[in-house]
């Protein structure tokens, strides 16, 4: 792998809004999304190895993370896309490949909706397949970010909810904004499904982990069998890979993604 490009920092502000864009490398854009209360810096490894192979790779720390400043309460998932079109619009305006990763494909799909202008394809890293999310995950995903537990308490729900069997849930102890998360999931309940759940037109890279519990075996091809064969590429991360995927198989996930990239042209 080349050297990767150095990262810069940058505040893109627009509307009472300042957005942190951590950024780097050259070519065609590529904008990454983080999960739910979770920041950039998830991106770090996936953002180098892309940088090096030849893209320009955003991410834009949400509100409430980094600089990243705005109103937290009476917001919806459309806002949260705007300051993404923002983000693109500053760093030149040309249509962006945009990855979500769990939480954040809802803020790429509510993207590429509202500004199709500007997005040539959505990638859905991790994207939960089974909606509502069943109870006893539910109650995972809620524990392992308690930080009032015991450590071995959340070790368990994140081990649940995140993270393939084997692999060291330990590095997602740490990483977690619970008003960041409250903010998110509120704007998630205020945007009807409707407005955002299709991705507009833009096409779709469903990258599912091997071993999610959001993604079991018959639910794999949901998205492809709602929106259409011709929109839909189902990319399955083969090994241990949990919801979590990004520090469980970043290396695997950095050659399906690049993979990808390189079928767009």
């Amino acid at each position: 792998m080349a050297r990767e490009p150095s990262v810069t920092r940058r505040i893109v502000a627009r509307d009472g809004v300042r957005i942190e864009v951590l950024a780097q490398g050259a070519g065609p854009c590529v904008v990454l999304i983080p999960s739910l209360g979770r920041g950039a810096t998830d991106f770090d490894d996936l953002a180098g190895r892309l940088a090096a192979a030849g893209y320009r790779v955003l991410r834009p720390q949400p509100r409430g993370i980094g600089d990243s400043a705005g109103p937290m309460q009476g917001i919806t998932l459309h806002d949260l896309a705007r300051d993404v079109a923002n983000v693109i619009e500053d760093d030149g305006g040309a249509p962006a490949v945009v990855a979500g990763h769990a939480f954040g494909n809802f803020v790429a799909r509510t993207t590429a909706a509202d500004f199709p202008g500007l997005v040539r394809c959505v990638v859905l890293l991790a994207a939960t397949h089974v909606w509502p999310v069943p109870p006893a995950v539910r109650e995972s995903i809620e524990k392992s970010h308690d930080l009032s537990l015991p450590d071995g308490v959340r070790l368990r729900h994140l081990q649940h909810a995140f993270f393939a069997p084997g692999n060291d849930a330990r590095v997602w102890l740490d990483g977690w904004h619970e008003d960041v998360m409250r903010a998110e999931r509120a704007a998630t309940e205020a945007t009807p499904k409707e407005q955002w759940w299709t991705a507009g037109q833009a096409p779709i890279v469903d990258v599912q982990p091997g071993a999610d519990v959001m993604t079991p075996p018959e639910s794999a091809n949901r998205y492809r069998d709602e929106f259409g064969a011709a929109r839909v590429t189902i990319v399955v991360v083969p090994g241990a890979a949990g919801h979590a995927l990004l520090p469980e198989q970043p290396v695997v996930l950095a050659e399906v993604l690049l993979a990808q990239l390189k079928a767009l042209g």
